[in-house]
């Protein structure tokens, strides 16, 4: 029986979290109910309290009905096994995203089977508080094996060859013998097999593969392509293929190669797959409108059905971008080449004619397959400098007859764009330039353009258009899909922005304009960055899907992918759908093919994910490359995330992303405030809040592994309590507990 506690009146937070923590297995409503003998009129009491508790993070549910304290882990929890430490005890950490990740988690030496589990494997156990972020566990069943291979850098430590794992979530090296190095030198990226059956001390594995230095060239790229499993290399059939593919004639097509179309794209681009034109509409019954001509590269044409290219671009789902290579979703020859649209040169491509009104509504379209010549391959800079008035000898004689009726086109669209009110985040763009070498130059945002805007803005017409198309013919359709931010998004964003002064209505349906005041509100304040990087994490992730459930973020109700069926599956089925529900060609959709979209759905938003993930993980490897040599040096930074461990910042210079650990933090002891995101000092008072500027000291960059971790230069951190008017907490009372 739970242990009954007397109170002279209701019981407060402090005493429900006090009966919590004693009696974790009898912790639902009815339970703290009896213990604290509230009846009546008081239930309805207590059920507001508690409501309230678990609104400000104080409480969260448990399963079975019961109620443990906010950012616990469950009595019963899959761990992940990460190191061994001198003892023997194992070293642990939530799996599967369960609590506060950094959680630290002992396994007693007695609570395991010696040689029973190593670094790698996943656990059932029962956890047992032992501090501020501490657990003790007790294994009750091995759930899965450790990792078979490892990929990391080689090094020599007192003679013996040690391998340092470049995924940060295998904490521990292995161990090497000399026989089974295959003659890696210190700084070799290696591929090794795990050895199995040694628990105790380093694990130990064997090279299997050299993958060259670390430092050479293109080291982190072809990190993410192992990491992830991303195919590289395309077989000698679809070489052949690609090889022999030739461009159509015109036959049937319709003839636009006396218009000037021009593609504008990155200047270190070298796919070109759409191209744009527009001017006035001449018809009287649409005063002010516009005609617009999309064309896209008819890569359906050379990718049929069945084929080999058609397999392993449906494989890779996607080209995946680095900043010093592209994977390509198509053969080179293909992708750079038969289906990019080079200026002087014809080339087959699925367009759609477009038809606006003065305020940029789409009125009409029309889809065909044709031949077309571009006439320049610009760059956005190029195309705003133009129409800025500073145009160059490639532009200038086509600035009036194409780049300003383009514009003119543009702010009809960016009306029309107002009108429905997508959702505008403000999240910089990090780009990433290397010299020839490869090596890093610099790291620095994006700079917005209009020139951008205007192609996003031809690119989304013509999406809609697409999708609508489909719909409305009732043909198969692979949709864009992006569904509105889940509720229990939205519920752990609203305490996150009422820290810094920002207010989410409940109960009303969520829209994009509701997060655009949002922004527009924290637009002139310290918080922006926050803000909008909050707001992103609250949205759902988009997805391909036959469905269509409509784009929140963009907000509107039709959207498929149509552009760029170089670089993207999912466009080339539409191109597919398209050809096939408008009689267009032989090389359309398949009955069969589409009775399968519903897999390849899943299948290349997965692929999708992939990519960016290793995009990712890349650019967080050269940015810590290109911090390397600056240890000791001090950044401005934000408070990005608050963890009971520690604090992760953002440097203001290139969004570099770093951890603070806790224990660096001096001077007191700190315990995580979860409804104000914030580490509070127990005696001190001082408080370390997300959103909050700091200036952090690099203390170590490891590249491999993308690792940067840094220290608060406490004396310029501007968090301490009186100098910022920020008030003192009081050191909470803390009840003893007796352990055995």
């Amino acid at each position: 029986m739970p242990r009954r506690h007397t109170a002279p009146s209701f019981p407060d937070s402090q005493d429900i979290l006090r009966f919590i923590a004693d009696n974790p297995d009898r912790s639902s409503k009815r339970d703290i109910a009896r213990a604290f003998a509230i009846k009546g009129p008081d239930r309805r009491r207590l059920q507001d309290l508690l409501t309230e508790m678990a609104e400000t993070g104080q409480l969260e549910r448990a399963p079975r009905h019961g109620l443990r304290a906010g950012g616990e882990l469950p009595p019963v929890a899959v761990i992940e096994v990460v190191g061994v430490n001198d003892e023997g005890d194992l070293l642990a950490r939530p799996s599967g995203g369960q609590g506060d990740n950094e959680a630290s988690i002992v396994v007693p030496l007695e609570g395991h089977r010696r040689g029973a589990a190593g670094p790698g494997d996943r656990l059932l156990a029962r956890l047992t508080p032992t501090g501020s972020e501490g657990y003790e566990a007790r294994v009750i069943k091995r759930l899965g094996r450790g990792p078979e291979e490892v990929l990391g850098i080689f090094d020599l430590v007192g003679g013996q060859g040690r391998i340092q794992p470049v995924d940060r979530r295998m904490k521990r090296d292995f161990a090497v013998s000399g026989p089974e190095s295959l003659g890696a030198a210190p700084g070799d990226l290696v591929l090794a097999d795990v050895q199995p059956g040694r628990r105790y001390g380093l694990p130990k594995a064997r090279v299997r593969r050299r993958l060259g230095s670390i430092d050479a060239p293109g080291a982190f790229s072809a990190i993410a392509i192992h990491s992830h499993g991303i195919p590289t290399k395309f077989s000698a059939t679809a070489l052949a293929e690609a090889e022999a593919a030739a461009a159509p004639e015109l036959g049937r097509r319709e003839d636009l190669r006396h218009l000037p179309l021009v593609t504008i794209d990155p200047v270190e681009a070298r796919d070109f797959d759409d191209a744009v034109w527009a001017a006035a509409d001449d018809d009287a019954a649409n005063p002010g409108g516009f005609r617009l001509l999309v064309a896209i590269a008819d890569v359906a044409a050379y990718v049929r059905p069945g084929s080999a290219l058609d397999t392993e671009a449906c494989e890779r789902g996607n080209s995946v971008y680095f900043p010093d290579r592209v994977v390509a979703m198509l053969p080179e020859a293909l992708s750079n080449e038969l289906c990019s649209l080079k200026p002087g040169i014809d080339r087959a491509c699925l367009a759609v004619w477009l038809t606006i009104d003065a305020d940029g509504r789409l009125l009409d379209w029309r889809f065909c397959r044709a031949l077309m010549r571009s006439a320049a391959r610009l760059s956005y800079q190029q195309v705003q400098e133009a129409q800025d008035g500073n145009p160059d000898a490639a532009t200038a004689a086509l600035l009036e007859p194409v780049i300003e009726p383009l514009y003119a086109a543009f702010r009809a669209l960016t009306r029309e764009r107002a009108r429905r009110q997508p959702l505008e985040l403000v999240v910089p763009e990090m780009r990433v330039k290397l010299d020839d070498e490869g090596r890093i130059l610099s790291v620095a945002p994006r700079l917005p353009l209009d020139s951008h805007r205007l192609i996003e803005e031809f690119m989304v017409a013509a999406n809609v258009a697409a999708a609508r198309a489909l719909s409305e013919r009732g043909a198969p359709c692979m949709y864009r899909v992006h569904a509105p931010p889940k509720e229990e998004a939205l519920e752990g964003l609203r305490p996150v922005l009422a820290s810094v002064g920002l207010k989410l209505a409940k109960g009303q349906v969520p829209k994009p304009r509701n997060f655009n005041t949002l922004i527009e509100k924290a637009a002139a304040t310290p918080h922006a960055r926050l803000v909008n990087e909050l707001i992103l994490r609250a949205q759902s992730q988009a997805c391909y899907d036959p469905g269509n459930y409509g784009h929140f973020g963009l907000a509107l109700g039709h959207y498929a992918h149509f552009t760029s069926p170089i670089r993207r599956y999912a466009d080339l089925l539409v191109h597919r759908a398209l050809i096939a529900s408008m009689e267009l060609g032989e090389d359309g959709l398949s009955e069969d093919a589409a009775a399968e979209f519903d897999e390849l759905g899943r299948l290349i938003s997965g692929t999708e994910r992939r990519a960016m993930k290793a995009e990712r993980e890349t650019v967080d490897r050269f940015l810590a490359a290109h911090l390397e040599d600056r240890r000791g040096a001090v950044f401005a930074a934000r408070i990005s995330g608050v963890i009971g461990a520690g604090l992760f910042v953002a440097l203001d210079e290139n969004g570099a992303d770093g951890f603070v650990p806790g224990r660096s933090l001096i001077g007191d002891r700190y315990r995580f405030d979860e409804a104000a995101k914030a580490l509070v000092g127990e005696s001190q008072g001082r408080r370390y809040r997300l959103g909050d500027a700091v200036e952090v000291r690099l203390v170590e960059a490891v590249a491999a592994n993308a690792t940067l971790r840094f220290e608060l230069c406490e004396e310029d951190s501007g968090l301490l309590e009186g100098r910022y008017g920020i008030a003192r907490t009081p050191r909470p009372k803390r009840r003893r507990r007796k352990h055995r």
